[in-house]
């Protein structure tokens, strides 16, 4: 959009409050909401705030920081609209001072990533996948663990009755110009999926971050608590973000797709398999953020712990969908949807990159279920297991030669710094696991 249709839809649309988006290193949707009167000063990037108050930004003597907006992002809300009165959001890069992009915008590092790779002659091409829970709420509005459904896999009415509300969600995101493609409820009660569009990457991590808020937003309209948290609850699956993604040329060709090769794959898409693998390791701690991302990284439900690829195997961390032509893609399966989407595909792409300028070769396939397989069985393969921790995931991440080039100086140090702070919480704490099992026998 250009800045005049910006303008003349504020006024169409009768739009009285505007909100500037932008995210942190952790992937948090950060807000400034602005009146009528500031959206032309706010449109030409004029709009300061204290970058010292957001995590992992700033010291305060540095805090002077400008939005710049990205206005192919302005979008009307759905659910805003009161008696006539509209409200709109726009999607920003943040920029220092002196008006130079912020080394540590995860939105700016993307950015930088992707020219890097349209240097070497590619773009990247992303769908994600992200599944979310539905939670009651307790009578003082507190999010519980109690699923409002007993509902299964593709399960249709009258078990599902969070379907008014993904109804709903869907409906909204198609207001705002999202391409629905799917929606079905997951294998876990109060489990759901919708699936939209694939895009280019910097669109896609957009894209994740609005959904997540979307999806939000609305469930709070209909009473229930709605979690992208990977493993709220013991003993059935968790939620994950599988990542369709691709390279195509210049001319507009997928890379990946070779008519007569094997499988219909590519050199290249075969070099970025390798790739993956090779980091798959180094970049979890990215794709994969939190303490409870590993409590769904375990054999026995969906979720990958192995690097290995196949075509066939969801078991496998890199899975080939059937579909080819400028289709034809990889899925990552590892990651889950409390990362951050701009730092998870920078890492993921200069993963398959780097098995691409370095032409890897990938292990054979896998195409049986990896977790029957014996540990010497999978040494045999070259199978190697992914972190069992967030701890084990922090040092991967921190040895990994290309983590730092990827992320910039500061986002890497800043995102270890807090990750490590996390862990050694975490570490310290006393569960209720630990009363339950040792209070009342030591």
């Amino acid at each position: 959009m250009t800045r005049d249709e910006i303008m003349r839809t504020i006024e169409e649309e009768n739009i009285h409050y505007f909100r500037l988006q932008f995210v942190d290193i952790f992937g948090f949707m950060k807000n400034v909401a602005i009146p009528k009167s500031q959206i032309e000063k706010a449109l030409d990037g004029m709009m300061m705030f204290d970058g010292s108050s957001i995590d992992g930004f700033v010291r305060i003597n540095e805090s002077d920081m400008y939005l710049k907006p990205d206005y192919d992002t302005f979008t009307v809300l759905p659910w805003r609209n009161q008696e006539g009165v509209a409200a709109a959001r726009i999607i920003c890069d943040v920029a220092k001072s002196d008006g130079t992009p912020f080394e540590g915008c995860p939105r700016n590092n993307l950015k930088r990533v992707l020219a890097e790779a349209k240097e070497l002659g590619y773009t990247m091409n992303v769908g994600t996948e992200a599944e979310f829970f539905l939670f009651e709420k307790d009578d003082e509005g507190r999010a519980t663990t109690i699923t409002n459904d007993v509902a299964g896999y593709f399960s249709l009415d009258p078990e599902d009755t969070g379907n008014d509300c993904r109804r709903e969600i869907i409906e909204t995101l198609e207001q705002m110009g999202f391409e629905i493609e799917a929606s079905h409820h997951e294998v876990a009660e109060g489990q759901h999926e919708i699936n939209f569009k694939y895009s280019d990457a910097l669109t896609a991590a957009d894209n994740t971050i609005t959904f997540k808020w979307v999806v939000k937003s609305v469930a709070a309209r209909y009473g229930l608590y709605a979690t992208f948290m990977p493993k709220p609850i013991f003993g059935i699956n968790g939620s994950g973000m599988h990542t369709n993604q691709s390279l195509f040329n210049a001319d507009g060709t997928n890379a990946f797709f070779e008519e007569d090769a094997p499988l219909q794959l590519s050199e290249v898409a075969y070099q970025y398999i390798a790739g993956a693998l090779k980091n798959a390791r180094g970049f979890a701690a990215v794709t994969n953020p939190l303490v409870n991302s590993y409590k769904r990284l375990v054999p026995g439900y969906e979720a990958p712990v192995y690097a290995a690829w196949s075509a066939s195997n969801r078991s496998a961390l890199v899975r080939i969908p059937a579909s080819r032509g400028l289709s034809t893609r990889t899925e990552i399966r590892c990651p889950d949807p409390t990362c951050n989407p701009y730092l998870a595909l920078a890492m993921m792409l200069n993963s398959g990159l780097d098995g691409v300028k370095n032409k890897l070769t990938p292990p054979p396939s896998v195409d049986k279920d990896i977790f029957k397989m014996s540990p010497a069985e999978m040494e045999e393969v070259g199978i190697k297991v992914m972190p069992g921790s967030l701890k084990e995931a922090i040092e991967e991440l921190k040895k990994n030669p290309i983590a730092e080039a990827t992320l910039g100086s500061h986002i890497f140090n800043k995102y270890i710094e807090a990750k490590e702070d996390e862990w050694d919480r975490y570490r310290t704490a006393v569960t209720d696991w630990e009363l339950e099992e040792y209070l009342d026998i030591y």
